[in-house]
């Protein structure tokens, strides 16, 4: 595999707190998937897991090179954890077309958080 595109973002959790408090379940319904809905709310700092996973949908779509210009939704791009933690990316929509155009065939993600920001990591993956 060889690597096509990386991508890095922080964010404050403050600021997703905020959007939380100003836009509820239209903000949570626009961004995350069910499934990640389900995940970040059975966690005891469940801004941190929401701040955490909108980083790793902007850092992917940095690895891929793509920004919002070319349709992706935030539900294109699912944080999925699998057993033990390890997160993983689920592309679907038209993310999943995008990465099929550039050949990328996985995106690898890093991520981590505190009280105050999250971070992640992308790797865009193909070949």
């Amino acid at each position: 595999m060889t690597v096509v595109g990386i991508g890095t973002d922080i964010i404050e959790c403050d600021r997703i707190a905020e959007m939380l408090e100003k836009h509820g379940d239209y903000f949570l319904d626009r961004v995350y998937t069910p499934r990640e809905l389900e995940y970040c709310r059975g966690r005891k700092a469940a801004v941190q897991h929401y701040a955490g996973r909108w980083a790793a949908k902007e850092a992917v779509l940095k690895a891929l090179g793509t920004g919002w210009s070319r349709g992706i939704a935030w539900t294109d791009i699912e944080v999925v954890n699998e057993m033990g933690g390890r997160p993983r990316i689920e592309l679907g929509g038209k993310a999943i077309v995008v990465a099929a155009e550039l050949g990328i065939r996985e995106v690898l993600i890093s991520i981590s958080h505190c009280r105050s920001h999250a971070v992640a990591y992308a790797t865009a993956q193909g070949g």
